[in-house]
């Protein structure tokens, strides 16, 4: 079985930054500004930020934008947000250009724009943005908002996985798996794989065990395949319980065990996998009805214990 493509834009966030403000302003207010509102005295910190947004500071209009975003201090606004996003984003702030990218993905505040996500998202990966180079790879990769270019999409997700964005690494080893942008190459696939997977990243990590489960770039290690595989599964990612399921139905790096294996379908299937609802139904043709009660009672006690099976 193949890794299969995993993407996602990441949502609208605050996103940091210790550069120095783009536009011109006083600095201390700024400051005083942030201070407040790390502090949640909002209404001071609003009142700093309109000011100085006001006269046209970027790095205050895109914080002001963060409020409104997130409801801190005012009303949570969409539209307010991205009014001061847009205002910050056109002065040439990064950050702001990247959230103004997500809300026109999301129709978020504006009306959803697919043409204008991806000029925002460019702008912002131009300045080094991983975040932003990571989405425009993927408008790249499936054509939305430009044309599709998988040879664009791999020069972004390479620029994101070398500032060491997990998403991106993910993607580009499967770029290397699926030889499509790039020529097949398992062992870049597994380099770059692997870096997502040690951050703890859960596509990587299911996608690094199918590796050693597939033998692809390594030898194959059932062993090695059942440890990351259950990383990605004990951060409850679907496809990686319905893997582990199969793992324990074919003893492949564990002793065989049908009422973990069951168990594991269930938690997939409970989280929408109706692969795991079909292999949950073959595992059950081999257990008896006390061994299926068990099984069911280990699914429930790990949704609501947090306690997963071993």
């Amino acid at each position: 079985m193949k890794p299969a493509l995993k993407y996602a834009f990441a949502a609208v966030i605050l996103l940091l930054s210790f550069a120095a403000p783009v536009a011109a302003g006083p600095l201390e207010p700024l400051e005083d500004a942030t201070a407040a509102d790390d502090r949640g005295d909002y209404a001071i910190a609003l009142r700093l930020l309109r000011e100085l947004a006001d006269q046209g500071n970027a790095r205050a209009q895109f914080k002001l934008g963060g409020m409104y975003d997130d409801g801190r201090g005012v009303a949570q606004n969409d539209a307010e947000a991205a009014k001061w996003f847009g205002k910050a984003a056109e002065q040439g702030d990064a950050d702001a250009q990247y959230n103004l990218g997500v809300m026109y993905v999301a129709g978020q505040g504006v009306e959803r724009n697919d043409v204008e996500a991806a000029k925002w998202f460019r702008k912002a990966a131009e300045q080094g943005e991983a975040v932003a180079q990571y989405n425009l790879g993927v408008m790249h990769d499936d054509g939305r908002g430009v044309a599709q270019n998988v040879a664009e999409a791999l020069k972004w997700y390479l620029k994101a996985a070398e500032q060491g964005y997990a998403l991106a690494q993910n993607n580009l080893g499967l770029v290397y798996v699926n030889g499509k942008a790039a020529p097949q190459d398992y062992a870049e696939a597994m380099k770059w794989i692997r870096k997502a997977a040690e951050q703890g990243y859960a596509p990587g990590e299911l996608n690094l065990g199918r590796m050693y489960d597939n033998g692809q770039g390594v030898p194959q290690d059932y062993a090695e395949a059942v440890k990351w595989i259950r990383k990605a599964a004990e951060q409850g990612d679907a496809e990686a319980q319905s893997h582990l399921g199969a793992m324990y139905a074919q003893g492949h790096g564990v002793q065989r065990d049908y009422i973990r294996a069951y168990t594991w379908f269930n938690l997939a299937a409970m989280a929408g996998s109706q692969r795991a609802v079909n292999n949950r139904d073959i595992a059950a043709q081999h257990m008896t009805p006390a061994e299926i009660a068990e099984a069911q009672k280990l699914a429930r006690e790990s949704k609501t214990n947090k306690q997963l099976p071993q």
